[in-house]
């Protein structure tokens, strides 16, 4: 059984954040990782913040979390454990989603990564990752919001 661990580095919004918990348990993702100045489920004093409660439903219950500091770190770490890294990002370097063949990778163990809804996903990132995988834009707009993003390539690779 394939195993995947989401990674959100520097997302800013809350819907999004929940979205990607509901999300992530509808996929079977094993544990979102929330990097840097993505927000938690909860604030400070443990109360379960309400605009991440409205779109998880639930989710945020239901799937692992864990803040993290720092993404390069945790990516290190990932490494180690044997994950393959696979980055969402529009880059030189990327390829379409579609495109990937999961042959080379083994994909028992994933770890993908979604970046800041501005400012995406730093070099620093990019350069620990297996595959930095692009969505193909066909209309006027240049990219997907960062949770409808997240939607499309964690069920590409785990049905993949």
């Amino acid at each position: 059984m394939k195993e995947i661990v989401v990674v959100l580095h520097n997302i800013r919004s809350l819907h999004n954040v929940g979205s990607m918990f509901r999300t992530a348990d509808a996929s079977g993702v094993s544990k979102i990782y929330l990097c840097g100045i993505t927000p938690k489920p909860v604030d400070v004093l443990g109360k379960y913040r309400g605009q991440v409660a409205k779109v998880a439903l639930g989710a945020e219950w239901t799937v692992p979390w864990e803040h993290v500091r720092s993404t390069t770190a945790l990516l290190k770490k990932l490494k180690k454990e044997g994950y393959k890294i696979f980055s969402v990002e529009q880059s030189k370097k990327s390829i379409p989603y579609h495109t990937l063949n999961p042959k080379p990778y083994a994909l028992r163990k994933v770890a993908l990564v979604m970046g800041n809804e501005v400012r995406g996903l730093p070099r620093s990132i990019l350069i620990k990752s297996d595959k930095i995988l692009e969505i193909p834009m066909r209309g006027k707009k240049e990219s997907l919001n960062v949770s409808v993003a997240f939607g499309i390539a964690v069920y590409r690779l785990m049905y993949n």
